[in-house]
């Protein structure tokens, strides 16, 4: 090869594509970038906000949408004569439908539920759009509907509208699922990333990966020593219980897409502070860690839908940790870990030998089709 025709190659996707990737909607890096250089110029401009505000205003009270240029949240929080609405969407793709400790419908109602959750809202009703593949067997289909019915008991909210789309077969994947969701934040709650400060104490609400370790294990015909199972629930109540109990907790997050990894990350950045980690103290079951292992994955990394992470004041975090520790909806809880004014957007991991490393966002997938 000559000189001059030397070109070099990295092995990392390129951030600029004339196409979609699937790691557009993977939770990392390209995902931001889609987000931040498409979406929001496009629906986060002030005037289109105002114009939407016009549209959904009742009883000639107009809306205000909070905050609209602020740090991103799993909802939009929407104020109506006073009253503070979370309103929230999300479309579920996962492969294989039914899983160890869950099923599509499940993801559909709990992740939702989950997003009003994080905003300090209670969850109250649900949407639920189908996209059906034809030769979708109805017995796969009444399955998941019994599924989301049954989530939704569980989670104390009802699906109230909805709409049906068949599509040709191959053109589908089987059935996706797209929900939307409101709840009602109650006077004095007030949970953002923007309250996220220095001296924060980070904590999660349980062990890390089973969700995504679960799918993987029947999409692959993975056999492992012990069941993974998927961590597949509501965070309602639980972040009902820290609520009441008066913890002041500046910011959640659920653990979806990207797993810790990603949700710290985004926080770092849209607030412009830094996270420093304690390897030891991020709970991770053997098993789960096990799979990694063999797999080549970092748990950080991977999904999970039945975990959160919390920013608590340092007078609030033991009250937290003990609340977290006493429900249901919790397994493993701990401290992990707290804000720093230093190296802003950017999370630090120590391991137990005091080394530290950069916890950065992924640049493709490291697990397709989770949720």
């Amino acid at each position: 090869m000559k000189k001059d025709e030397f070109q070099l190659r990295c092995p990392l996707p390129l951030r600029d594509h004339p196409t979609v990737q699937m790691a557009h909607g993977g939770g990392g890096r390209l995902m931001r970038d889609l987000i931040e250089s498409l979406f929001l110029p496009a629906f986060g401009e002030e005037k289109g906000v105002d114009r939407l505000a016009e549209r959904i205003s009742t009883n000639d009270q107009r809306p205000t949408i909070n905050e609209p240029h602020s740090a991103p949240h799993d909802s939009a929080v929407v104020e109506i004569g006073g009253q503070r609405l979370a309103f929230t969407t999300d479309t579920y793709t996962v492969s294989p439908l039914f899983f160890p400790g869950g099923d599509i419908g499940h993801l559909a109602v709990f992740g939702t539920v989950n997003d009003l959750a994080m905003a300090g809202a209670k969850p109250l009703w649900l949407s639920a759009g189908f996209v059906l593949e034809e030769g979708l067997p109805m017995e796969t289909l009444a399955r998941i509907v019994q599924s989301m019915a049954t989530a939704a008991r569980e989670a104390g909210v009802r699906i109230v509208t909805g709409d049906t789309k068949v599509v040709d077969k191959g053109k589908g994947d089987g059935v996706f699922i797209n929900t939307a969701g409101i709840g009602v934040i109650p006077s004095g709650i007030e949970v953002h990333p923007r309250r996220v400060r220095p001296d924060d104490v980070v904590l999660v609400s349980g062990d890390l990966g089973r969700h995504g370790m679960a799918v993987m294990s029947v999409r692959e015909g993975l056999e492992f020593e012990s069941e993974i199972v998927s961590d597949c629930a509501s965070l309602a109540g639980l972040v009902e219980a820290l609520l009441a109990e008066g913890a002041e907790i500046h910011c959640l997050r659920d653990l979806t897409r990207g797993g810790l990894a990603a949700a710290l990350n985004e926080i770092a950045l849209d607030v412009a502070v830094g996270v420093d980690l304690d390897e030891q103290a991020i709970p991770v079951t053997g098993p789960v860690a096990a799979a990694c292992e063999i797999l080549g994955l970092d748990p950080l990394y991977v999904a999970n839908e039945g975990r959160l992470v919390a920013f608590v004041s340092p007078a609030s975090a033991p009250r937290a940790l003990k609340i977290l520790q006493e429900h249901s909806g919790a397994f493993q809880p701990a401290i992990i870990g707290g804000v720093t004014a230093e190296h802003p957007g950017t999370v630090v991991l120590k391991n137990p030998f005091g080394g530290r490393r950069i916890l950065d966002l992924l640049s493709g997938e490291q697990l397709p089709r989770i949720c």
